[in-house]
């Protein structure tokens, strides 16, 4: 593997790490959304990255180019799904999060828990 390569996974791995940190120790509602979409990309990118080939080409057949240097297109297409499916989340959460303020007057969860419905 090249030093490029462990550069993709030491990111990979930095976002994922922040992501959970910020889920595990933030009280904002907000701030944690802001995690699990961090959390997320960083998901998405080690997908990305698993299925990087150095120095590959794109999937269509060719005279002369090797099939073992062809990139798999599936992680990519995962991926993109993924993508819009994280922004629907996102907003629906958002949504939730708005919903919440409007009720108890606060995004920390702490205070949360102590207001009754």
């Amino acid at each position: 593997m090249s030093d490029l390569g462990t550069l993709y996974y030491i990111n990979v791995v930095a976002m994922v790490v922040i992501g959970l940190y910020i889920v595990l120790t933030k009280r904002n509602v907000l701030k944690i959304l802001i995690g699990l979409d961090i959390l997320g990309t960083g998901v998405n990118l080690l997908i990305v990255v698993i299925g990087y080939i150095e120095g590959g080409t794109a999937p269509i057949y060719t005279a002369g180019i090797s099939p073992a240097k062809f990139v798999d297109p599936l992680p990519q297409a995962l991926v993109l799904t993924a993508i819009v499916i994280d922004a629907a989340v996102l907003a629906m959460a958002i949504s939730i999060a708005i919903r919440l303020y409007k009720e108890f007057g606060t995004l920390d969860v702490r205070k949360m828990r102590l207001l009754k419905w």
